[in-house]
């Protein structure tokens, strides 16, 4: 299955829309949030009440909501000294794709397993992120990490989003846990939701669930190209490649 033309984006945070300038402290960050996410899949087994109704509660219900207390995550960000700008950078070319998807109308969201205060929101202050997403979702704002699909349906419900079965979704991740989310999501919505890898990681994860490579994307100059391609045609804007006609204007004759 190939790619097509998105008519909304959620974007990953840590790996996709920023890198880590320290290496190991993405991969320590990574390997806790998996732990802590497999710790939470056994205390639910172990104590299940058999919850029902939907995977986005109603907003009262939301609001009401036990959220988790992310003792490690918050304890990681608590004693760090530096600020955000010395962790972490922007990828290369995630503005070009940015502003490529606003100047298309594209709505775009971010859904992180990252926490919000104290990090995230400190990176979209500090690289001028905040004003491309119409809803940013991060750790504390869930009850369900990815690989749950949570936070990419409150994403779209934040935004706003009416989402219908003509509607093509994009996650881009740079992680297993990103394309899982992403696969997970389509037993929710009526739309189609796909999972973009960016980078090796989530690569190997498209392979593994039997997705064409073409969901695979190493760079944000291939994404930009890639997308530039998937919009030339788009309906009702026409084919910019072509030079329209100008009309013939009769002169007129002279006395």
């Amino acid at each position: 299955m190939t790619l097509e033309r998105p008519t909304i984006v959620i974007f990953d945070m840590d790996g996709t829309t920023v890198r880590h300038i320290n290496l190991m402290l993405l991969h320590i960050l990574e390997k806790l949030d998996d732990f802590g996410y497999l710790i939470s899949r056994f205390f639910r087994w172990l104590f299940r009440r058999g919850a029902q109704g939907p995977i986005i509660p109603d907003d009262e219900d939301f609001l009401n909501r036990r959220k988790p207390r992310l003792f490690v995550h918050r304890a990681i960000h608590t004693f760090r000294r530096k600020e955000v700008d010395q962790i972490v950078e922007p990828c290369p070319g995630i503005y070009t794709v940015l502003d490529f998807l606003k100047k298309q109308g594209v709505p775009m969201a971010l859904a992180s397993n990252g926490l919000g205060k104290g990090y995230g929101d400190d990176i979209l202050k500090k690289f001028d992120l905040e004003g491309y997403f119409g809803a940013t979702i991060f750790r504390e704002d869930v009850s369900k990490s990815k690989p749950n699909p949570e936070g990419l349906l409150l994403a779209l419900n934040q935004m706003g989003a009416q989402v219908s079965k003509g509607d093509v979704i994009w996650h881009i991740g740079d992680r297993h846990k990103d394309v899982k989310a992403a696969l997970a999501a389509n037993e929710h919505l009526p739309a189609k939701v796909v999972p973009v890898a960016y980078g090796l990681n989530a690569a190997t994860a498209v392979l593994e669930k039997n997705l064409s490579p073409d969901h695979i994307i190493m760079s944000y100059t291939d994404m930009h190209d890639r997308l530039k391609d998937l919009f030339r045609d788009a309906p009702g804007k026409g084919n910019t490649s072509e030079e329209v006609p100008k009309p013939k204007i009769k002169k007129k004759k002279s006395a």
